[in-house]
């Protein structure tokens, strides 16, 4: 029986299009603390004056911007960790496997998505529940 000799297909990433996908994500990363940083401080800087004299329409409108700062921190945050899982999964050597089947995510999900942590096949499934 010949030896299986893995050879190389378009889902498979080489060394640098992994550090360059690493890289995008650490920058991305950056990019988003740095964003939570700026949220945080518009958030903490409306505690200050919260109200003061403001009648309701002033009032609703710093209510309404204060629950939207917080949301995009929320969000911020999530991404970040979502990118670092990303690098985690590089650095482990499974980036590109499905964390449902194990089967090879599709190298154009994850150059669309390289968040991604399921093949299109379970995302599918998973969003149908």
């Amino acid at each position: 029986m010949a030896a299986v000799t893995q050879t190389a297909t378009p889902s498979m990433w080489s060394e640098q299009e992994l550090a360059e996908v690493r890289e995008s994500l650490q920058r991305e990363i950056d990019e988003l603390n740095a964003d939570i940083l700026r949220h945080e401080t518009e958030i903490a800087s409306g505690d200050v004056t919260q109200g003061a004299g403001d009648d309701q329409a002033d009032a609703g409108a710093k209510t309404y911007e204060r629950e939207r700062e917080i949301a995009l921190t929320l969000n911020a945050r999530d991404l970040v960790a979502q990118n670092e899982r990303a690098i985690a999964r590089i650095d482990a050597g499974t980036y590109g496997v499905c964390e449902s089947c194990q089967k090879p995510i599709g190298k154009e999900r994850l150059q669309a998505f390289p968040r991604a942590t399921l093949c299109v096949t379970c995302k599918q499934r998973e969003e149908r529940r």
